[in-house]
């Protein structure tokens, strides 16, 4: 068993993360398996030194050790332009220069309806079809424009086997049809503007790389699952073990977010909390 925990360091770790890390490194570590550590810091706008820094800290306090070097996205750009323009030269993928507002207007004409998918507001295809956002070869891709995988190029019978399984909050088998991700998805991004990648195809080739066998995260992450397999699918990597558990709420209920200091970590250290006290509070360990 290979699992990794994998931060963005945009902010302070605070119990959610505590959560997943824990979990991820107590079920490598029950069966003499692989714990790793990655930092997502593809978005550099967002990201800090210093909260990479207090990443390592929190971690080290909570007891948790990692195997091998920790992996940072923004040393595999590289990585990601390749695959992106192999995949523009393969005919897989078509720019697209919509702004946030342009989607949500055409998504909302009368003739169509916004759409909420696990991206977001489900893509109408406004660039799908115009010649200049698909001249592919010789030509890389833009780089001022967003690239998105065009779904209706996928042929079906490269789902006819597709589907995960999950053992965590809501274990089973799950199938994946392109059909229901040109329904619910659309055509997702898979490179940013000005940012070269998109989340969703640095995990999928992140998770290959390291060997990642069980993908340990949060159960609000599940409906994405189905857009990591289709990309697994079209890049010929394997598809993981997926274990989406429970989130850490807060007492009304909402699931935490970096802004709430709080529940960071690093407040509940200066207020004396110890490592137990911690795995408590996330249920990982019986009240005392």
């Amino acid at each position: 068993m290979i699992t990794r925990f994998a931060p963005s360091p945009t902010g302070p770790l605070h119990l959610g993360h505590a959560y997943s890390a824990l979990l991820a490194h107590d079920m490598a570590r029950a069966v003499d398996g692989s714990f790793l550590l990655r930092i997502e810091d593809i978005d550099q706008n967002r990201a800090r030194p210093a909260w990479e820094d207090q990443i390592y800290d929190d971690l080290h306090w909570l007891g948790l050790t990692w195997d091998g070097p920790v992996m940072r996205q923004s040393d595999r750009l590289d990585v990601y332009r390749e695959t992106l323009n192999q995949m523009w030269w393969d005919g897989l993928l078509y720019a697209c220069r919509c702004n946030r507002k342009d989607i949500l207007s055409a998504a909302s004409a009368p003739q169509e309806g916004a759409q909420i998918g696990p991206d977001g507001v489900i893509y109408p295809g406004t660039c799908r079809n115009l010649p200049e956002e698909r001249d592919h070869y010789p030509s890389p891709p833009p780089a001022d424009a967003a690239l998105r995988l065009d779904l209706a190029t996928l042929p079906q019978g490269l789902f006819d086997d597709a589907r995960f399984t999950d053992e965590g909050a809501q274990p089973g088998t799950y199938r994946v049809t392109l059909d229901a991700l040109q329904r619910e998805v659309g055509d997702v991004v898979v490179s940013r503007r000005d940012m070269g990648t998109s989340y969703h195809l640095s995990v999928v080739l992140d998770d290959a790389a390291q060997g990642v066998t069980h993908v340990v995260r949060g159960a609000d992450l599940l409906d994405a699952t189905p857009i990591h397999v289709a990309l697994q699918r079209v890049l010929g990597l394997p598809t993981p073990t997926y274990h989406h558990h429970r989130l850490i709420r807060d007492t009304a209920g909402k699931r935490l977010a970096k802004r709430d200091d709080a529940r960071a970590i690093a407040t509940y250290r200066a207020e004396g909390a110890t490592p137990d006290d911690i795995r408590r509070m996330v249920g990982l360990l019986p009240a005392a």
